[in-house]
């Protein structure tokens, strides 16, 4: 029998925004009912999700392909399969010790009268996540870890522009999961928008920062605090000191990974003045060795539809009718219009008003800028909107630290790249444009908390025989000027 909600019945492949309006109410009514939820029963909820994506992976990946026009399995297995399982497992082996409450210090005199304190993490109630397309399963499913995890229930919104797989995704939540614990919606941008608009008790957005300004929008209207994962454009710094070969590597391995379209994918490339050459060199090598070929080959990941292609096409073309240098790794492809594979394109030098320094490329391209002296590289970062990420290659120690103390991104990788986001014990998060807040890990489990104070007093109250309640006595006001010191 399918799961009902007091007569919705979560069935459908779209829902309308009375139906999500119900059943956010009646997920709060559920929530308030049971309380705080046990370790045992957020484990078990943790399991059923995690079971549903064992169970069904096949299906999954097999319409994100389809979906796509060209994603190998393998790749939507480890990106988001295996990704999310790892956040889903990691948070159902940690929440125990995560969810104790907190002994904190009880000022003087109170703590020598057996007075206490302690901060209790307690759950908010719903949190609405809305996921991406890029990482459909991962945006949706790694968020929920931390928000299960930290004892809420969730209702979910899968991308729209991944239709297959929205719909799968629905008919499996609605079929394997209770709704007034995790449900899923699938429907259009209006129901994105009505969606970002209801009173959840946090809301979880993974997408552009132009959208994400509008769901903050929306969600201040009911002041729903808001965990943002937006983008921007992640910068490259390759010091003098490194390894040429390694770094061009490690750029091509990223941006062959699900074909750019991920939003910590290098976007910008410094590289030294005199070692430009020698890098592009090394890139078109390490490309070719990543992807011989690009036109129907397996392995590369498409586009995801024809308005994005047209969008970085259309980036690219700007850069190159200002007259920029464009390099077509592995080799120039003749365009197949039944194929939305592309070539990666290396932009070089472009001048500083081309739309694709200002905008996030988010595809096959990505820019190269040469430059003199570290510190002009850290300028130019600076003056742009703070990315999701920052890459440094270099065994230059003092260097690094000078980067690292001069910009601010939400993540850094060293000597590599996208790798600090696989971590499970720390934070992943933007800051300023590219976002705010964090999931996975015990961070992730914070974020979904609400982190309340309790003070216990003790059986005794001094405050009237010490003459620090009304009538005040004659030493009253010397007793409180005596507290002012600097010391």
């Amino acid at each position: 029998m399918e799961p009902t909600c007091k007569g919705i019945t979560m069935s459908s492949a779209t829902a309308s925004v009375p139906d999500l309006v119900s059943l956010l109410a009646q997920q709060k009514n559920a929530f308030a009912r049971a309380g705080s939820v046990s370790a045992d029963t957020r484990r078990q909820r943790l399991q059923h999700v995690i079971d549903l994506l064992v169970n069904h992976h096949e299906a999954l990946t097999r319409a994100i392909d389809q979906d796509f026009g060209g994603r190998p399995a393998g790749f939507s297995l480890m990106n988001d399969v295996l990704g999310a399982l790892a956040s889903l497992k990691y948070a159902r082996d940690h929440l125990q010790g995560w969810m104790q409450d907190e002994p904190r210090e009880v000022f003087s005199p109170y703590d020598q009268l057996g007075a206490r304190a302690w901060v209790m993490y307690q759950a908010k109630g719903t949190v609405g996540i809305l996921g991406t397309w890029n990482a459909p399963l991962y945006t949706l499913f790694s968020p929920l870890a931390s928000a299960l995890a930290a004892g809420n229930r969730a209702i979910l919104k899968p991308s729209e522009v991944l239709p297959r797989t929205a719909e799968l995704l629905t008919r499996l939540c609605t079929e394997h999961l209770d709704p007034l614990v995790v449900a899923m919606f699938n429907g259009g941008p209006e129901l994105g928008e009505a969606f970002s608009s209801q009173p959840f008790d946090h809301l979880v957005f993974t997408g552009s920062t132009a959208i994400g300004r509008r769901v903050m929008s929306n969600a201040a209207k009911n002041l729903v605090p808001v965990t943002l994962e937006l983008g921007g454009k992640s910068p490259v710094i390759i010091s003098r000191t490194a390894d040429l070969n390694k770094t061009a590597f490690s750029l091509a391995a990223g941006k062959s990974s699900n074909g750019g379209q991920i939003c910590i994918n290098p976007d910008v490339v410094y590289v030294p003045r005199e070692q430009l050459e020698g890098l592009l060199d090394a890139l078109r090598s390490a490309y070719r060795e990543l992807n011989p070929s690009v036109a129907g080959n397996p392995d590369v990941v498409a586009v995801v539809n024809q308005r994005h292609l047209e969008r970085v096409e259309g980036l690219v073309q700007d850069a190159e009718s200002r007259g920029a240098r464009v390099e077509c790794l592995p080799e120039p492809l003749a365009v197949d219009v039944d194929d939305r594979r592309r070539p990666l394109r290396v932009v070089v030098n472009p001048p500083a008003d081309s739309l694709i320094l200002q905008e996030e490329i988010f595809g096959p391209a990505m820019v190269v800028l040469s430059y003199d002296e570290v510190a002009e590289v850290i300028a130019d970062i600076n003056a742009r909107p703070r990315p999701l990420a920052l890459y440094y290659f270099g065994d230059d120690l003092e260097e690094q630290r000078q980067v690292l103390e001069h910009t601010v991104s939400g993540g850094v990788t060293i000597n590599d790249v996208m790798m600090h986001a696989a971590l499970h014990d720390a934070p992943f998060g933007g800051v300023g444009a590219s976002g705010m807040g964090h999931y996975h890990g015990r961070e992730g489990f914070l974020e979904f908390s609400h982190m309340r104070t309790v003070f216990k007093a003790s059986a005794h109250d001094p405050r009237r025989e010490w003459g620090l309640l009304p009538p005040y006595g004659e030493h009253y006001l010397a007793t409180m000027l005596a507290g002012v010191t600097a010391n």
